[in-house]
């Protein structure tokens, strides 16, 4: 595996692949890798003939600077897990390679960015469409790979696709769980071993709801959602909803793709979840 840490380092590596019409694969992270991040890479190594794996903490998404200062940086034990997997090519950058003095950015989104996770996260998307703007512009991918687990920004992302006009595919991949259910995360570390019993509510909670699903009974079903979350010890429920899966609007009996979406504190570790009920 090759590792840069400069755009003009990695773009020189990835021209001969451009110029002899090689696709080229993509997979953003943020580091603190699991299975899930891993099995990104592997859709991207179906699908691409070069994939680059970034690793970048993105310091203009996170609300809470507390939250920027501890989150997981294990860039070694990333680095041998891509090196095991058998990543193509690892970027790396500092800040400064990222961001010069004080950038200004603001792209109109418009809905996607005020429902749910924007509604508890303000800004958090301008910082991830900056980012990954930027990224996609360093990299000039073919194909771009995030998982589901994340399903808004996905929506996000694919919004700014459309209004730059971005030459990329994404490609959205399954979530990937832990055998209990609980939907891998780089977060899940902070849980402690009683929060980490507690947080399988999310999860059972969205099984339930794909299992009884009654297009008829949407609005009745999210309340039980709600008070089986809420009666969870340690587990603060911020939403719970039943959405369309384009523009995550309330879903109703004649929506055709439906997704269910969940965000909680457990403990003092903020998680999110989701699952597709039709498409």
């Amino acid at each position: 595996m090759k590792i840069f840490t400069t755009k003009k380092s990695l773009a020189g590596h990835l021209e001969p692949f451009r110029r002899d019409g090689k696709k080229i694969g993509f997979v953003p992270t943020m580091g603190a890798l699991h299975q899930g991040h891993l099995s990104l890479l592997a859709r991207g190594q179906q699908l691409s003939d070069e994939v680059v794996c970034s690793i970048f903490v993105n310091p203009t998404q996170f609300n809470d600077p507390k939250d920027l200062e501890k989150y997981p940086r294990p860039i070694a034990a990333d680095i041998e897990k891509l090196e095991q997997a058998g990543c193509d090519v690892l970027f790396s950058p500092e800040v400064n390679e990222m961001y010069a003095g004080n950038e200004q950015w603001h792209l109109d989104i418009g809905e996607p960015e005020q429902l749910l996770e924007g509604k508890f996260r303000p800004g958090h998307y301008q910082g991830v469409t900056q980012v990954v703007y930027k990224l996609f512009d360093i990299v000039k991918p073919d194909l771009a790979f995030f998982g589901q687990k994340d399903y808004q920004q996905f929506l996000v992302i694919q919004k700014m696709v459309e209004l730059l006009h971005l030459p990329v595919e994404l490609v959205m991949c399954p979530i990937l769980r832990q055998t209990d259910g609980l939907a891998m995360s780089s977060r899940n570390i902070h849980l402690s071993a009683a929060d980490r019993q507690h947080a399988l509510v999310l999860s059972k909670t969205l099984n339930w709801l794909k299992q009884k699903f009654d297009p008829g009974k949407i609005a009745s079903l999210r309340r039980q959602c709600e008070a089986m979350i809420s009666a969870e010890p340690g587990v603060r429920l911020e939403y719970f909803e039943i959405a369309d899966g384009d523009n995550l609007h309330n879903a109703d009996r004649h929506t055709k793709k439906i997704v269910a979406l969940v965000a909680a504190q457990v403990g003092n570790t903020r998680l999110i979840d989701n699952v597709i009920i039709s498409d």
